[in-house]
């Protein structure tokens, strides 16, 4: 399976699972959907895919926070949709 189609399977699985809200879940599902435009933010996505399994909507906030936060995801789909902005100013 390929990082698109983990990123696809691993996003849905923690919509339903892990109540990932579904702005976060629409902005990771349009990556996965567009594998052409993010080809030099493969390692980016690859740590985004390990996350989701890990996102907590309260992630942070334990004794020992081991969750991801939204904010955590977002940094990082954040870095994967600067990376495409820049591919297309060069």
């Amino acid at each position: 399976m390929d990082i698109f189609a983990q990123l696809r399977k691993e996003t849905i699985l923690a919509e339903q699972e892990n109540e990932l809200p579904i702005f976060l879940a629409e902005h990771l599902l349009s990556i996965a959907d567009n594998p052409h435009l993010y080809t030099d933010a493969y390692e980016d996505i690859l740590k985004i895919v390990d996350m989701l399994p890990l996102y907590d909507t309260y992630g942070q906030t334990g004794y020992i926070g081991m969750g991801v936060s939204n904010l955590i995801l977002e940094a990082a789909i954040r870095r994967v949709e600067l990376k495409n902005i820049s591919k297309k100013t060069i």
